[in-house]
């Protein structure tokens, strides 16, 4: 390939790798990878110069800010760093200043792998933190950085000006709590703690961003008006009195204490609380570093040293299933321990059963792992020279290890799940949805509560919360006389919910709320829906072919049928107490738009549905009426495009009653 094809393929991966990981905060490239690249572009282009431009991702410094923040002007930029990735370069960078400056003294910092901010103080008192953005220009991030609680609001003994930079992190215990919790809401996982902490600092709403509990740690003084050092070690110990967190650090002077030291962060990386991408090499006196100066991209004073991930071989023994709080069949790899960026690795995640099968990964296989975003053990590639012919390719099972239920693959997806009403691995996660609000609505009953229920054994499905007592519930921790009492009234009053409620709760796949009141409305009786076929079903506004092979599986299993006797000799209701859907709008979909008169959006769905109809939330060929009322927008001007009748409310009102 010519070097102006490649140099040209190469902006193209790397801009969009830039995009994704700064302003989308949603990296598509391992560290590593992308520094390789970046570097072949760098290499390419000190060959041909006459190829470099303004845009190329070389001449740039990072990322750009996002519109949703208002922008900030760094009173000094947040400069980025050259990478080396060998201790000859290292070498040669330590050379070059010693033969700069004399008596050089170096400082050596883990790099933390979270997101730079600078954060000023007016008087001792925090007034604006901002994002590193294009290290010119960042993103105001005052209210979210409020929220950290390991950074001083208020400083004593602090210059009457004073600017920071620190990095932003998401802790590694916090970053599993809040993965786990996401797991359980059947939310995507976060990548890496670097992805979370940036996802989290830039939420629009500061309340979220307090949730996530994320930390600092600060590792410069931008400025601090007249109060001056005279090297970086001594800034650092300033910052510590002012009870800033500060990064750890160590001086030297020769090479040889750099290249231990650095080896020293890259073999214990798992004992700090943050996630590390690298060391920093610095030089330690500030005079020096005016000496020095910097490039138009990043100072000549420093260097990052970026690890390469660490990749070993091992041997698979076992292939085990775990199944998560949302029924998922999680495939995990047993191999054998082996030692990797710090810690000793006994598994490895497999993802899902298209992932063994594509890389073809056997029980005793040998295989590559590395951590993926040095978290995460994963399966890089089989060494098949190695494979033991005895070996045999890996059949996932069709049944759930936990429960025994029959398992089935998502429509559309990879992710093979257990549907199983009382399944024990999916029990919190199913009595939750049952007394949520959109649900049977037990008032109080909350996530804390069921777990509560469940650890001390007084139930096992959401069938055994009618058959609770005041008396057990009021020697529970934290629960009185009182609120036990109130809590039985509450599942006693669930009791009375109209049939659609209980179908919402049951957990059907697909069944939410406006399929279980169409279903409840179509048949009007839980005995009803039990009997009816996949073409009863399919008939019915909202419930599809798919949907209805779900409905008719979740009846017919054992567990299922179990559930719902506790529930109906607990006298929970199974009739609806709505009126049958009519025929008159029966067989068209119609798409509401703008404000109505004097129905409210939710009343005119409700009276459509009534009707027989369906409500859409988009306009397509398949929309029948389009329902527009006061600044209807882009809905209205389609609809007028594809043709599609368009009518008022006042002429709703007369279709409904003709």
């Amino acid at each position: 390939m010519d070097s102006n094809k490649r140099i040209y393929e190469l902006r193209e991966i790397l801009t969009e790798a830039n995009y994704k990981y700064y302003v989308e905060d949603s990296p598509t490239l391992q560290d590593f990878e992308y520094d390789m690249l970046l570097r072949e572009l760098e290499e390419l282009e000190r060959e041909n110069p006459e190829l470099i431009t303004p845009d190329s991702p070389t001449q740039r410094v990072g990322g750009k800010a996002v519109s949703a923040f208002s922008p900030v002007s760094h009173e000094v930029p947040l400069e980025s760093l050259q990478d080396v990735f060998s201790f000859d370069e290292v070498s040669e960078f330590i050379d070059k200043i010693k033969a700069s400056v004399n008596g050089a003294e170096f400082d050596v910092e883990p790099k933390v792998d979270g997101l730079s901010v600078a954060v000023r103080y007016e008087n001792g008192v925090f007034v604006q933190g901002a994002t590193r953005g294009d290290g010119v220009t960042g993103e105001d991030v005052t209210e979210n950085l409020r929220t950290i609680r390991s950074l001083p609001l208020k400083l004593e003994g602090a210059p009457a000006h004073l600017v920071v930079r620190g990095e932003v992190y998401m802790s590694k215990k916090v970053f599993r709590e809040l993965n786990a919790e996401r797991e359980a809401e059947e939310k995507p996982l976060f990548a890496n703690p670097r992805n979370a902490a940036a996802g989290s600092l830039r939420q629009l709403d500061p309340k979220i961003a307090a949730e996530r509990r994320l930390d600092i740690v600060v590792f410069n003084v931008q400025t601090s008006g007249e109060m001056s050092f005279e090297t970086h070690s001594e800034s650092l110990e300033f910052l510590k009195k002012l009870r800033f967190r500060t990064v750890p650090h160590w001086e030297y002077t020769d090479f040889n204490g750099i290249k231990d030291r650095i080896s020293y962060i890259g073999e214990n990386r798992e004992e700090f609380d943050y996630d590390i991408d690298g060391a920093v090499i610095k030089v330690n006196s500030l005079a020096d570093r005016l000496t020095l100066g910097s490039t138009a991209k990043a100072p000549r004073w420093a260097v990052a040293f970026k690890y390469p991930p660490e990749e070993k071989m091992t041997e698979v023994t076992d292939i085990i299933i775990q199944v998560g709080r949302t029924g998922v069949l999680t495939p995990k790899a047993v191999v054998k321990p082996v030692r990797l960026a710090g810690t000793t690795v006994t598994n490895a995640t497999l993802h899902n059963e298209d992932f063994i099968r594509d890389k073809d990964i056997r029980i005793g296989d040998t295989v590559v792992i590395r951590k993926a975003g040095e978290i995460i053990p994963e399966i890089l590639r089989v060494v098949p020279e190695k494979r033991p012919e005895c070996a045999k390719p890996y059949e996932f099972p069709n049944v759930c290890p936990v429960c025994g239920e029959p398992v089935s693959r998502d429509e559309g997806g990879a992710a093979i799940r257990c549907r199983g009403a009382e399944c024990p691995a999916q029990r919190l996660r199913h009595i939750v949805h049952f007394v949520s609000r959109e649900a049977m609505d037990i008032d109080g009953m909350g996530a804390s509560i069921v777990a509560l229920l469940i650890d001390n054994g007084l139930i096992r499905s959401a069938g055994d919360l009618y058959y609770l007592n005041a008396q057990d519930l009021a020697t529970l921790p934290g629960l009185g006389k009182k609120s036990a009492e109130n809590l039985i009234a509450a599942i006693e009053k669930s009791k009375d919910n109209d049939l659609s409620r209980l179908l919402c709760a049951l957990g059907i796949p697909q069944v939410g709320q406006s399929a279980a009141r169409a279903l409840a409305r179509a048949f009007g009786s839980l005995e009803k829906i039990k009997e009816a076929n996949i073409f009863d079903l399919s008939a019915v506004n909202d419930i599809g072919a798919v949907t209805a092979e779900y409905i008719v599986e979740w009846f017919t299993s054992p567990q299922s049928e179990h559930l719902l006797s506790l529930l109906e000799k607990a006298g929970v209701n199974t009739e609806s107490k709505e009126e049958p859907a009519g025929t008159k709008l029966s067989g068209k979909t119609f798409v509401l738009t703008g404000t109505l008169p004097t129905l409210k959006r939710e009343e005119a769905k409700a009276l459509i549905e009534k009707a027989g109809g369906k409500v859409a939330g988009s306009v397509s060929a398949k929309t029948s009426v389009v329902l527009a009322g006061e600044a209807a927008g882009s809905k209205l001007t389609k609809a007028r495009e594809l043709g599609i009748q368009i009518i008022s409310e006042e002429e709703f009102i007369k279709m409904l009653n003709e």
